[in-house]
């Protein structure tokens, strides 16, 4: 069992920054790729990020166009998605995710192949 709490959300001015964290505690975080999803209001859950065991990254192509990065600090349990260049179409609860893997190579971008999710962090862009 592995628990995840999200940090970082908050309210912000559109093309602002924010810096997502999602610290892991029960097992061992290097065994896990992880991944960060959002939902919107009245909007069904999308994916946003996605990072390897070994530091492999996925990001959805729709909307991140550069403006986010997901990156891991294996050593503090913890998974991060910086997030630039904001904009009110942003807005949702960032929920993150793990599963745990033996390939170290594996981007999981698909939401029902995790089993393990925090209780989310709102984002608020406001415009």
């Amino acid at each position: 069992q592995v628990q995840l709490v999200e940090s970082g959300g908050g309210l912000v001015q559109a093309g602002g920054s924010l810096r997502l964290s999602c610290i892991t505690s029960g097992r061992t975080f290097s065994n896990y790729a992880m991944g960060w999803f959002r939902q919107a209001p009245g909007k069904e859950r999308e994916f946003v990020a996605a990072i390897s065991r070994s530091g492999y990254t996925a990001y959805n192509t729709d909307f991140v166009k550069g403006r986010f990065t997901i990156s891991r600090d294996n050593a503090k349990n913890t998974v991060y998605l910086q997030m630039n260049s904001l904009k009110p179409e942003d807005t949702a609860v960032y929920y993150c995710a793990a599963e745990e893997t033996r390939f170290s190579w594996r981007v999981i971008t698909t939401g029902s192949e995790y089993d393990y999710w925090g209780q989310g962090t709102q984002v608020t862009v406001s415009s």
